[in-house]
């Protein structure tokens, strides 16, 4: 562990990959930062570095780009240049193309250990900033000037002072709690299981988004010719599916999906989690703010809820750095309305977006069912909604920050 000081300019609450990522955003500014994480990273509990995949977007490969980090992580991603989307038990399906939006690609899955290696490798090399890990802030105290933080760790306690905190520490933030900010919270009534298979045809770069009665089920290409799903089942359900033998979990995820990509095999370790939509009341409170899921938690349909992270980390870049030519310190309040703002639009839109697509897909309501065929119709047959809708999807609209288009933060 690095030597520690007590002062800091920026204290982050959280070392997953939301945390750890807008920490070596920030490393060009030249802050003393802290990072804060309780879970040690070798742990099989780390949830931001186990066998999940996550999908990176075209505004997320800028921001790895402009951080000097894309060759590392492209190095350990596969490619999205294709999308494909269908309703089971509907003809027809939608799809999106890399090569008609002019682009390489349309995003790029990773696995979390593997890009939490490469984050934490780079951050193990920076100077300016103290991790503590294992630690747990369990008080925080937000002043006027200052806001201090108390950590628990093996060494005893420790407080550490800052001008800004920074909770990026998940869905069930604690700091969020400390700060006095509360979340809206709605169950799905539905688990993720995730895992990856082998398919007997490749996938060619392609992504499958199919929605069935119990949900959305995602194929997504990853190394070594295999596939990684998240196939969404009732929460009833849930302990039933994981019960399955491989035999027989392969029939079942099977007969959701089709043939389309040949005979599923091979299939890996699976876990399950529960679904919910939460969305904090606010962003920021004195000397503080919110990041990542700490400010918003969203379905797994359409794998927006990391990049809208990281446009998160973006956008409290772009404000920290602007505030500094303003002599501005970080966790000044004008600085941190001008974020609060900047990113309501943003998180609203997609908090919509993906759960209007689950009501929409999972109902079973006559007019509802109609108006899903007509959008699948739509999407494809009238001009420009494919490319308004690949712009939303690879965090390319709306204002965005520095990071996001792909310029260096300083």
């Amino acid at each position: 562990m690095k030597s520690k000081k007590d002062t800091y300019d920026i204290v982050i609450a959280g070392g997953g990959m939301i945390g750890t990522s807008l920490a070596l955003a920030l490393v060009p500014l030249g802050l003393q930062i802290a990072v804060v994480e309780a879970v040690a990273r070798k742990q099989r509990l780390q949830p931001s570095f186990d066998d999940r995949s996550t999908t990176l977007s075209r505004s997320t490969q800028r921001m790895f780009e402009a951080m000097g980090i894309w060759n590392e992580v492209v190095a350990a991603s596969t490619p999205i240049r294709a999308i494909h989307i269908s309703d089971k038990g509907r003809f027809g399906f939608s799809h999106i193309d890399a090569e008609e939006q002019g682009i390489d690609a349309l995003g790029y899955v990773v696995i979390n250990r593997v890009l939490g290696e490469v984050l934490q490798s780079k951050l193990d090399a920076v100077v300016g900033v103290n991790v503590f890990c294992p630690a747990r802030i369990e008080a925080i105290e937000l002043g006027p000037d200052q806001a201090a933080a108390t950590l628990k760790s093996g060494d005893g306690k420790q407080t550490l002072t800052c001008k800004l905190l920074v909770a990026a520490d998940g869905a069930n933030s604690a700091v969020r709690e400390m700060m006095g900010i509360s979340a809206q919270r709605r169950e799905y009534g539905q688990c993720a299981v995730i895992g990856n298979l082998l398919p007997e045809k490749n996938l060619d770069h392609r992504a499958y988004e199919r929605f069935t009665p119990q949900g959305p089920l995602a194929i997504l290409p990853i190394a070594d010719d295999r596939a990684a799903f998240v196939w969404t089942v009732s929460e009833d359900d849930a302990d039933r599916v994981l019960g399955l033998d491989d035999d027989e979990f392969l029939a079942e995820i099977q007969q959701e999906f089709g043939f389309r990509l040949g005979k599923f095999s091979r299939v890996g370790q699976r876990v399950a989690y529960p679904l919910v939509l939460s969305k904090a009341v606010r962003m920021t409170a004195t000397r503080s703010v919110l990041i990542g899921n700490s400010a918003h938690g969203l379905h797994p349909v359409s794998a927006q809820g990391f990049n809208l992270g990281m446009r998160d980390v973006a956008a409290l870049c772009d404000c920290i750095a602007d505030g500094q030519s303003d002599e501005l310190d970080p966790g000044a309040s004008q600085l941190l309305d001008r974020y609060a703002r900047w990113r309501r639009s943003d998180q609203k839109k997609l908090v919509h977006f993906t759960d209007n697509l689950v009501r929409l897909f999972g109902s079973t309501r006559p007019g509802l069912r109609t108006l899903r065929n007509i959008g699948m119709l739509g999407f494809d047959l009238i001009p420009g909604v494919r490319s308004l809708f690949a712009k939303h999807t690879m965090g390319l609209a709306g204002e965005l920050p520095r990071l996001s288009r792909g310029m260096p933060i300083r």
